[in-house]
């Protein structure tokens, strides 16, 4: 049967591929809706300890779908307002997953298929992949996605792309924030994608959870009593923890902490063959 959306399991690593190659992984309801169930479903699974978003074929996301859009146009205000509601579920889904995401982008990402890169904690991308918020082209904004774009490139450079419209280049994205890595093959991209998956297994799970937690707790917030009082508050909890105390433990004894994967057992070299 074919699927929108493609979940696997490799490892503690959940994969997430938007798999409408025809389409360019653009969204429409049912798409939307499928997205934000499978992200659920990996938070609520105590196997995965990290998410990687993909899309498969040319493109990572090339947005709305048109012919959801033509029937959006023909929607009552309270109907475009459910779907613009379930868009905006699946961005905060996203954005406030307990376990660290990365985008893994190949090709295009448009609109909303942008927000999706920017809702994940890192995003890498290849070369030459291009990005765009090209709403006001069609006479909209890219309403729903804009917290999370902005805190991702900045209100400059969205005052930018929100008013243009304008494709712009990897090397752009890199530079304004929007992506943190880029690569020149698909091949380097697994690769990079890999190396900072391997970074995020030495890292204690709730540590990473309640780092997230954090960020969104002084992000823009001017420094005061009461944030002093609760960042005292989320170290010391922590340090008083099963896993703080695991891990200090195990850097003290010098050891892995309990929840870094076992290395991989040696291949034997292959027997030698029989002497005629």
């Amino acid at each position: 049967m074919y699927k929108t959306i493609v979940t696997e399991h490799q490892g503690a690593v959940g994969l997430i591929t938007l798999n409408r190659p025809e389409r360019h992984n653009a969204f429409d309801d049912v798409v939307i809706g499928e997205l934000t169930e499978a992200l659920r479903a990996m938070e609520a699974d105590d196997g995965v300890r990290a998410v990687v978003l993909s899309g498969a074929g040319p493109s990572f996301s090339a947005g709305a779908d048109l012919e959801w859009m033509k029937r959006a146009s023909g929607y009552a205000k309270d109907e475009n307002l459910r779907d613009a509601m379930a868009l905006g579920a699946l961005m905060r889904t996203l954005d406030h997953l307990g376990k660290p995401t990365v985008a893994r982008v190949q090709g295009a990402a448009i609109g909303g298929g942008l927000g999706l890169v920017a809702c994940c904690d890192i995003a890498v991308a290849m070369t030459d992949a291009k990005f765009a918020l090209s709403e006001v082209k069609l006479g909209l904004i890219p309403a729903v996605i804009s917290p999370y774009v902005v805190n991702a490139i900045g209100q400059r450079a969205a005052r930018r792309y929100f008013l243009t419209g304008e494709r712009f280049e990897a090397a752009e994205a890199y530079r304004i924030g929007l992506v943190h890595d880029l690569a020149p093959t698909e091949d380097d991209l697994d690769e990079k994608v890999g190396e900072i998956i391997d970074a995020m297994m030495l890292a204690g799970p709730v540590a990473q959870r309640e780092a997230k937690e954090l960020i969104r707790a002084v992000a823009n917030r001017p420094m005061h009593s009461e944030i002093l009082q609760d960042t005292a508050e989320r170290i010391a909890r922590l340090r008083s923890s099963a896993e703080g105390r695991e891990g200090l433990s195990a850097f003290l004894e010098k050891r892995k902490a309990a929840w870094v994967p076992a290395d991989p057992e040696p291949v034997p070299p292959p027997e030698p063959p029989p002497v005629a």
